[in-house]
């Protein structure tokens, strides 16, 4: 491997920033991090930075199963991080099928697969400035809320972002400076998908219109909006327990109101949460007129809860 140049040193020291946060606020006593790699630019450059910060790094290259000759991009993947020095590295096959779509459904199977593989490890994701943006574009376009504005977080257990401050170009200058050959995915040209149309279509439109600058004002907006939202979600109460009394909430603002319903809900089982379930729920609250249940995702796939009021009480089953 070449010797680093500034975007290699630049991928380097932003691990180097999320490594010692994270020593200090979660785990003091772990040297060793789990890499999702999937021999791409960012994940490269992600996991050369791991090694050069002198984490002792594990890579773990999840195969979809969706493009022919997947598995073997996994295995030369896989190769090229032993080739770079890892304690060890393991591909992990994935059937990938459920509700949302193909992009949400080999999501949820990449997940589960990296939680059950990291071996205690935090894992850490390429996901970079630039995707943080293009995750609050969606976040805005569909509605979503103050929450999903915010983006990801830095480190959401067991997962860290170490590159959110690191544009997409600098991870490919990282590549190019220690002589590495990342694989071009051709699901990131494929316009089917959403965010492949926002990659090559809206932002470039959007810097144009707005003279530059778009991605990164977008990583600073989800940077802001999540510091408001954790100062917001402390002074939430808390509720427990499978019914909650309508009277805890109707004094609170709206905000702390939803917080509070959203973290009742969570501890219920629900999961996957939307804007749209909570509103729902809300209204059991400040539109009480008599209505049925509402229903919402339960945890598991096709589980759902039934909210319902009765006698001043909400109860979810």
């Amino acid at each position: 491997m070449n010797r680093p140049g500034p975007a290699a040193l630049r991928v380097r020291r932003a691990v180097e920033t999320w490594w010692h946060e994270y020593r200090a606020s979660a785990a003091p006593g772990r040297s060793e991090v789990a890499v999702a790699l999937s021999g791409g630019a960012d994940s490269l450059a992600l996991l050369t930075g791991a090694l050069a910060a002198g984490l002792d790094t594990v890579a773990l290259v999840v195969d979809h199963g969706l493009q022919d000759g997947s598995a073997a991009v996994a295995e030369r993947a896989a190769a090229t991080a032993r080739d770079l020095g890892v304690l060890r590295a393991q591909v992990l096959t994935v059937q990938v099928d459920g509700a949302g779509g193909p992009e949400a459904a080999a999501r949820t199977a990449r997940y589960r697969a990296l939680d059950a593989a990291r071996d205690g490890s935090p894992v850490l994701l390429g996901h970079t400035l630039d995707d943080q943006a293009e995750t609050v574009l969606l976040g805005l376009g569909r509605g979503s809320g103050a929450r999903s504005l915010a983006g990801m977080a830095p480190w959401a257990p067991p997962y860290g972002r170490p590159l959110l401050g690191v544009r997409r170009d600098e991870t490919r200058r990282a590549c190019t400076e220690l002589g590495l050959h990342p694989w071009e995915d051709p699901h990131n040209l494929d316009p089917r998908f959403t965010r492949v149309r926002l990659r090559t279509e809206v932002l470039p439109l959007l810097e144009e219109v707005l003279g530059g600058g778009v991605a990164p004002s977008l990583a600073r907006t989800a940077a802001s909006l999540r510091a408001d939202n954790e100062a917001l979600d402390a002074l939430a109460p808390a509720p427990s327990g499978p019914h909650l009394p309508v009277s805890e909430l109707t004094e609170l603002p709206a905000a702390l109101r939803i917080r509070a319903i959203r973290a009742w809900l969570a501890q219920c089982g629900a999961r996957a949460l939307t804007a749209k379930h909570l509103t729902a729920v809300d209204a059991l609250v400040t539109d009480w007129h008599g209505q049925g249940p509402t229903a919402v995702p339960g945890g598991s796939a096709g589980r759902r809860l039934q909210v319902t009021r009765a006698g001043g009480i909400l109860r979810a089953w």
